[in-house]
């Protein structure tokens, strides 16, 4: 498999699938680019050998064309961070494309408008009835695969090259982050700096990991993450469970719960999850006490409590100081160590001091020589609120894809480049 690196764009036209789906605000104004300038060097590499890149990225959930997700929102931006003036095509299969990216001059960029416009970029049918029968449903089906082959054949009749530097939507077999790879031999597809960092990233967790691994894990819902951590049980030497999900393995305990937030239905998981654990010789963590709070809000009364002894009317939001510490000595003693999810309810200061203390402790542990990769949206936020971003080893770009990274599936977008 080529790199990137290694490959000479001079005079190619290179279709770059990108992940440009940034929040905006009312006024269409970018509120965070970290994806955008993330994705430069790899658009940079290309114009500095004389290549040009056509890029293409979705933007937000379209049911159709609505000018809410145009690209061209972020045209002036793209073009500020790359120093070249973007040029834009407002179609991106259409006359206008063909013709923008054929005339593209070495040195020259082109932005194409969001491939969700079209039904075809994802290959499902859009406005089908809820009640359309199993007949309509399958014709329908059937004809928008047809039709994605023409689209995606368009695409990549655009370029020379194809990069792929969208780690965020490589779980997904789409047109133009996977099915595109198909119209490129081997020596003119590649992955772009991004997209090879994420992996790199991903597999020396997995893969080449230095011990001992732990594995923290946060949110609030066990049946969210219950992939993820079937997988690390086969793998890590310590898993910390924090968030609103701890406290369904403490309600598994026999623990007395109060208001906090449980999966009654997932208490046989829970149970079934740390009996393996045990099997494994995994040290599973869930913190033994709770900062408690009379209402989910930031100005709600608090306590501290024991956290499988808390009172009727009240729940866990955060972890307490005896918690701060547990999660603490084991994050300093580790070599590997991967955060996927807050441990409290950072978003409120009042209950943010936990997942802060996490933070910390892995910045800590980083630069004492540990490997840490943070990802997931919410921890991504909680190391940028924290101003930790830069003490971590990796902090990946990827939601939905990281997570199926972790969880051992196969990722189309780089099945399609690597053939695994």
């Amino acid at each position: 498999m080529i790199t990137i690196d290694k490959f000479n764009f001079s005079g190619k036209k290179a279709f770059v699938r990108v992940d440009f789906n940034v929040p905006l605000d009312a006024d269409f104004n970018i509120t965070d680019d970290t994806r955008i300038r993330a994705a430069m060097p790899t658009l940079k590499k290309i114009i500095a050998d004389g290549g040009s890149p056509i890029i293409a990225s979705h933007l937000g959930r379209p049911k159709g064309v609505e000018e809410k997700y145009s690209l061209k929102h972020i045209l002036a931006h793209v073009s500020k961070l790359l120093g070249v003036d973007v040029q834009f095509a407002n179609d991106c299969v259409g006359e206008e494309a063909g013709i923008k990216a054929a005339a593209l001059q070495p040195g020259e960029a082109l932005l194409l408008e969001n491939l969700r416009f079209y039904a075809e970029e994802e290959g499902k049918p859009r406005g089908l009835a809820d009640d359309a029968s199993d007949e309509v449903k399958v014709a329908a089906k059937k004809a928008i695969k047809e039709s994605q082959k023409e689209f995606t054949k368009t695409l990549a009749s655009y370029a020379d090259v194809y990069v792929n530097d969208a780690f965020g939507t490589a779980h997904r077999a789409h047109a133009s982050t996977a099915l595109i790879a198909d119209y490129f031999d081997a020596e003119h597809k590649m992955f772009g700096y991004l997209m090879q960092k994420e992996i790199d990233a991903v597999e020396k967790v997995m893969k080449d990991t230095a011990r001992p691994f732990t594995a923290i894990i946060g949110g609030s819902k066990v049946s969210s993450k219950i992939d993820i951590i079937e997988n690390l049980l086969d793998k890590v030497n310590n898993l910390i469970i924090g968030g609103g999900m701890a406290f369904t393995f403490e309600k598994a305990n026999g623990g007395k719960i109060g208001n906090s937030l449980c999966e009654d239905d997932k208490l046989e998981l829970a149970k079934d999850i740390m009996a393996k654990a045990k099997t494994n010789g995994v040290n599973l963590v869930i913190a033994s006490d709770a900062k408690l709070g009379d209402k989910f809000a930031n100005d709600a009364n608090t306590q501290f409590a024991d956290a499988g002894n808390i009172p009727d009317g009240w729940s866990g939001f955060d972890i307490g100081p005896k918690g701060e510490k547990e999660f603490t000595d084991v994050i300093m003693a580790s070599k590997t160590i991967l955060w996927n999810g807050p441990v409290g309810v950072f978003e409120f200061d009042n209950f943010a001091h936990g997942t802060e203390t996490v933070a910390k402790a892995i910045a800590t542990a980083t630069k004492a020589g540990a490997f840490s990769l943070v990802g997931g949206g919410d921890s991504v936020a909680a190391v940028n609120k924290f101003n930790l971003a830069d003490q971590v080893s990796y902090v990946s770009t990827g939601g939905g894809a990281l997570l199926e990274f972790i969880e051992g599936k196969v990722l189309p977008g780089i099945k399609a480049i690597r053939g695994y």
